[in-house]
């Protein structure tokens, strides 16, 4: 074990691990209006103190319609999927210069969310958005915030900020 003095950094500790860190923040993407706010929140985010946006989005599994009706509808909601993250890719890009990945996974949405946060430890936030209606949280911020077993921390961006309240808070 090591003891860190008060006042101290450790020697630079802090500051190395600061420089091979990049925290990743994973926003969780659909057609919602308020998912802008979580793509602005984690964009901004990002341009400030570094790291990476990885847009994620889910689709639906089909269920059975019969031979070839699977493959047909799978491959629209791709395509719609693809269209989504290119749609947000592109405010970010309005935002400045700031790395990017995209998912794209089939099944339930907090199943997936899970297994990418599993799967890739540099996932750090999680950036979900609250919708403007007053019927409460959604079923995703519902089923994150009150989940300990994802080392993650979770942000709930509301969908009725507008740009400069989140770039005030970023």
């Amino acid at each position: 074990m090591m003891t860190i003095p008060a006042g101290s950094d450790g020697g630079g500790i802090l500051a190395e691990i600061e420089s091979e860190y990049r925290r990743k923040f994973l926003v969780f993407i659909d057609d919602s209006e308020e998912c802008d706010r979580a793509v602005t929140f984690a964009a901004y985010r990002t341009r400030r103190t570094g790291g990476t946006v990885v847009l994620m989005s889910v689709i639906e599994p089909p269920g059975f319609q019969g031979l070839g009706v699977e493959d047909v509808l799978r491959a629209e909601a791709l395509e719609a999927a693809e269209q989504n993250l290119n749609r947000r890719l592109r405010r970010i890009a309005e935002i400045g210069a700031i790395k990017t990945e995209t998912v794209i996974r089939e099944g339930r949405p907090a199943d997936q969310i899970e297994a990418v946060i599993h799967h890739d430890p540099g996932i750090a936030i999680l950036v979900l958005a609250a919708p403007t209606l007053s019927e409460g949280p959604n079923a995703l911020i519902a089923h994150f915030a009150g989940n300990s077993r994802n080392h993650v921390l979770v942000t709930v961006v509301p969908g009725s900020m507008s740009d400069e309240e989140i770039v005030a808070v970023s």
